[in-house]
């Protein structure tokens, strides 16, 4: 298969679980900046009326980026710290 780097082929990203109008997505990182995963996932829960609900560790920091996303969007996301 050739590839035409041109045309950047568009990527998917599938959460963790799905459970009722939410979209779960666990991360154990200890530190987590904005990731595409992270965006597109919540472009996703915006799109269809659901709730992203970030599962992250206790001592888990956000970057200022995504810290921004949470505070610009905090009808659709969710942060639940185990």
């Amino acid at each position: 298969m050739k590839h035409d780097f041109a045309r950047p082929v568009p990527r998917a990203t599938r959460p963790d679980a799905e459970v009722g109008n939410q979209i779960h997505l666990l991360k154990s990182a200890s530190h987590l900046h904005a990731t595409y995963q992270i965006r597109l996932l919540l472009f996703r829960a915006i799109q269809e009326g659901k709730t992203l609900v970030l599962n992250v560790r206790q001592q888990c920091e956000f970057y200022d980026d995504l810290s921004s996303l949470i505070s610009e969007n905090p009808a659709h996301i969710q942060i639940v710290r185990r």
